[in-house]
């Protein structure tokens, strides 16, 4: 065991802090070892010697100690003391909510981090108060941060407890600033243009149908760009806002982003014994795992989430600036 870093490091206790002060220093050894200030091997400073420097009861202390041995951060030797035990990384990966594509980013993202490096999953559900405690309770804990942020103006206030360079925020490009570090996708332009591809496919159709419903948490200009499409290519078009209006037609394309609606087109088309593809047409946002099984195919525009998943995990392993977007594409199959 080296002991080169035991007068290096030193905690910080703020004792006006509503953290508790076990966990401040839990963070702290965390923090020095993601960077690489402790390393392992190196022997953490006594039990005694943090009680005295830091005004702290013997218990506090013990209380830290044993938490990070449970985590198998730290161990001991008797008559040695403590000395860092790995160099666990831990991250923090804030998703909305969870649904068969955020899946696949999970996934794509654990898969492709280091063997040492831990990822904690926690949802928002576009709830802010649930994301203010989220992030409030994380500070200080993680080494980087990875936060699928949404819309309310309290976002920006909450995030900048956080350090840019520990943060990442992925998938809807709102609220990011210059400076941030971000891997987005393009709900509008990028949307309109993935349509291009299917114009002839939707001039089967006598029009063309989008449902957003009023409850979705889907950007807005996903819904402006598909107005500007059907200008643009002469196609008359409806917007549905609310579901209970969603009735299929034959002869109508269908536009959905939400997979409540597909299960609804599915069970109609059942019904009234309309074929996908053929007397009706449907077309979803976001690829599933099982959207290519399902009946005989179903056509999806969506971005590559395997491939967002693979740059946020790139963003923890490397220190560098990450700042890009994720392509959009058309999946044609059967229902369209």
């Amino acid at each position: 065991m080296k002991n080169e870093n035991q007068e290096k490091f030193v905690f910080v206790i703020n004792h006006e802090s509503d953290i508790p002060k076990y966990q401040q220093l839990v963070n702290g050894i965390n923090n020095a070892i993601a960077e690489n200030i402790l390393q392992k091997g190196e022997l953490l400073p006594s039990v005694n010697s943090i009680c005295q420097t830091n005004q702290l009861s013997r218990d506090t202390v013990f209380k830290a100690y044993s938490l990070l041995k449970e985590q198998k951060v730290i161990d001991s030797v008797p008559n040695k003391g403590y000395y860092v035990s790995g160099e666990t990384r831990k991250v923090l990966l804030v998703l909305d909510t969870f649904k068969a594509y955020k899946e696949v980013l999970y996934h794509s993202f654990v898969n492709n981090l280091a063997d040492n490096v831990i990822t904690d999953v926690q949802f928002h559900h576009y709830n802010i108060d649930v994301f203010k405690t989220i992030i409030n309770n994380s500070v200080g804990k993680y080494y980087k941060y990875v936060v699928m942020n949404f819309d309310d103006k309290e976002v920006v206030p909450t995030l900048s407890a956080i350090s840019k360079e520990k943060l990442l925020l992925i998938d809807w490009n709102i609220h990011s600033k210059k400076d941030n570090n971000y891997i987005f996708q393009d709900f509008g332009k990028a949307f309109y243009e993935s349509l291009i591809p299917a114009v002839n496919l939707f001039r089967k159709y006598k029009n063309i149908q989008f449902v957003y419903p009023k409850y979705t948490n889907h950007p807005k200009e996903t819904a402006s760009y598909f107005e500007k499409f059907c200008a643009d290519f002469n196609f008359e078009y409806k917007i549905i806002t609310d579901p209970k209006e969603f009735n299929i037609e034959k002869g109508i394309a269908y536009i959905s982003v939400s997979d409540r609606i597909l299960g609804h087109f599915l069970e109609q088309c059942k019904e009234k014994d309309l074929e996908p593809g053929t007397d009706v047409g449907f077309l979803s946002y976001n690829e599933t795992p099982m959207k290519k099984f399902i009946y005989k195919g179903i056509s999806v525009v969506s971005t590559d989430f395997k491939e967002l998943g693979t740059k946020a995990a790139a963003f923890i392993t490397r220190d560098e600036v990450v700042q890009c977007y994720v392509p959009t594409n058309l999946i044609v199959r059967e229902s369209l």
